[in-house]
């Protein structure tokens, strides 16, 4: 019986804290309530300024579509409104074929900056490099320029000509370099011989057809390569599905790849099967500064597995994941919005980091170029940090040799391949 008074006491003690907690998050509820409020009025306030008195008129639905656009690329560099047209030829371009002029870029401290032109499309062909600076597109400069309006600007139609002020450098004052548009049909996978029995394997961008094609390279040379060099490097990413499958050739078991993020639906974990693994002998992978994304999912992920000797150079470090969301009632537009991370099978994430080496290899200076102009992910505008569980010679021009076969003059000036190959035949000795 006495002991009843305590035991009251401490219901109405955790009774009293019990109330005490629900007050608390019934003030934060109606705090965040008034800050939401107080939020889209001023909101408001600003739109219905810009509608009645700046300089031009300007119709509310153009006021809005900036707003949302000015929105999401100040969240981060990946983020960003699509309309009708923008989000066509996102889909055109995952499929291997779209049009402008094949080149990569982002901004760095402002800067309109190349992070890596396509290979054999007109940007490669004109001589753009990694870590060019594009200061003005025809007659507008880009300083102020989203990189959306920048794209517009250098798409057209093909056959017709646009001037690019590149600043490169090593070189003393700005250069125009006139391009030709075309309609870009990238190959995505390039094979070649080495000696009769190294397959040196070119992804230029993860697109649909990337599996597929490796796959059949592969098998044409099953039985008589000894083994693979996997050039990554100027690839800009693509497909995860495209990534994880390239993964899945050379890996049987463990994770590939998991992202993570605020909601628990884009939670995922992909992995290795046996029914997708062909081959399993010494693997070498070449990267720099210009592989991004899907290319540091297959190269991390290798890395990680102790499957392949990554060489080369740090990569660009972009970990995040971007889904296309359609916009209901609209006619076609959707936004691109990151909402998750990549995180790598041992847990890291690459996210404004990249993936580090495992033989550290400079460009040699073929040409003049300077690490100060690499960009990477981390240089970006509102590049997403990091969190915890998250140019260079260009491979050999495609060129016509016998036997489709890499020479010892064409690796003259490539000295990371060359490197790779050497690396790849002191494997190749070792597991005999």
């Amino acid at each position: 019986m006495k002991r009843y008074p305590v035991i009251l006491a401490s219901f109405l003690i955790a009774g009293v804290a019990s109330l005490t907690l629900y007050s608390t998050l019934e003030a934060k509820s109606a705090s965040n309530e008034a800050t939401r409020i107080a939020a889209f009025k001023k909101f408001t306030k600003v739109v219905n300024a810009v509608e009645n008195y700046y300089v031009d008129p300007v119709k509310i639905d153009e006021i809005i579509r900036k707003a949302l656009d000015g929105m999401l690329t100040n969240l981060d560099s990946h983020s960003a409104y699509l309309d009708a047209k923008q989000n066509k030829e996102m889909e055109i371009k995952t499929k291997g074929e779209f049009g402008g002029l094949g080149i990569t870029v982002g901004m760095r401290d402002g800067a309109l900056t190349v992070i890596a032109p396509m290979e054999g499309t007109p940007a490669d062909k004109a001589g753009i490099e990694s870590g060019d600076i594009i200061l003005k597109i025809d007659d507008k400069s880009t300083i102020g320029m989203s990189i959306d309006e920048a794209v517009e600007l250098m798409r057209g139609k093909p056959k017709t000509s646009v001037r690019l002020t590149i600043v490169r450098k090593g070189k003393e004052k700005p250069f125009e370099t006139p391009i030709v548009r075309d309609i870009i049909k990238v190959q995505s996978v390039y094979a070649k011989i080495y000696k009769d029995d190294i397959l040196y394997l070119r992804i230029a961008t993860f697109d649909k057809n990337v599996v597929d094609s490796l796959r059949r390279e592969i098998n044409l040379q099953k039985g008589k390569a000894r083994g693979i060099a996997l050039d990554l490097r100027n690839n800009p990413g693509g497909l995860l599905s495209e990534a994880v499958g390239t993964v899945d050739l050379f890996v049987d078991k463990g994770v590939i790849v998991s992202q993570k993020g605020r909601v628990e639906d884009e939670n995922e974990v992909f992995n290795a099967t046996k029914s997708g693994t062909i081959l399993d002998i010494p693997l070498v992978v070449l990267v720099n500064g210009g592989s991004a994304s899907a290319s540091e999912i297959v190269s991390g992920a290798l890395q990680d597995h102790h499957r392949a000797v990554i060489v080369g150079e740090k990569t660009f470090g972009k970990g995040s994941v971007q889904i296309v969301m359609r916009l209901e009632g609209e006619e076609g537009d959707a936004i691109k919005l990151t909402v998750a991370r990549y995180y790598l099978p041992s847990g890291r994430s690459i996210q404004a980091t990249g993936v580090t080496p495992d033989v550290e290899i400079k460009r040699v200076a073929v040409k003049e170029v300077n690490d100060d102009f690499e960009i990477k992910e981390s240089q970006l505008k509102d590049h997403l940090q990091a969190k915890l569980g998250e140019l260079e010679n260009k491979p050999p021009k495609e060129e016509k040799v016998a036997a489709n076969t890499i020479t010892e003059e064409q690796l003259s000036n490539d000295y990371q391949l060359k490197s790779a190959f050497g690396i790849l035949r002191g494997l190749i000795a070792l597991k005999n």
